[in-house]
């Protein structure tokens, strides 16, 4: 399966090489995260993703315990085009995604959304996702909610990444 890359692709992989932040394991954080994602949205998983050439990892999930997939299903190669949330609210119904392989066999994706991990203007280090087994809208309030939630792991990952900085206030 094809995916579409950003013209920043080679500055947001070096961003994630200098972070360091694809040889990391699970993180907690992301995960509470996440497990608030999943609540307030009510949907059965919620992930923090982080693309890297090949790779999706999850760093923080909820719902699923997968550490990742191959980079040519993941919905979020989408999400990381551009600064806004990426919604696709039946995904058997969008030819970008019907057959997909994790929409026609488990987990059996319907509904998506993605907020960008905006690091710096144009690098987008993955996604904080939300994936249903049913379709479903989005509404803008449910959107900038997402994104303050992806703006909490930019600054979990950032304070990971760079332990000696003093936290932003």
């Amino acid at each position: 399966m094809d995916y579409p890359l950003g013209p920043e692709e080679t500055e947001r992989l070096r961003a994630l090489l200098e972070m360091n932040l694809l040889n990391r394991d699970r993180d907690s954080e992301l995960d509470a995260i996440c497990e608030e994602a999943r609540r307030n949205f009510d949907v059965p998983i919620a992930l923090v993703t982080l693309l890297d050439a090949s790779w999706q990892a999850f760093l923080g999930r909820s719902g699923m315990e997968d550490a990742g997939c191959d980079r040519s299903l993941a919905f979020c190669n989408h999400t990381i085009l551009a600064d806004d949330v990426f919604v696709v609210t039946d995904a058997r119904e969008d030819p970008r995604f019907a057959s997909n392989p994790l929409v026609t066999g488990a987990p059996f994706i319907r509904f998506y959304a993605g907020a960008p991990l905006i690091y710096l203007e144009g690098i987008r280090l993955g996604a904080l996702c939300l994936l249903d087994h049913r379709p479903h809208d989005f509404t803008l309030g449910e959107r900038a909610e997402l994104v303050m939630l992806a703006e909490t792991a930019v600054s979990v990952l950032v304070a990971k990444a760079f332990p000696d900085r003093p936290a932003l206030s």
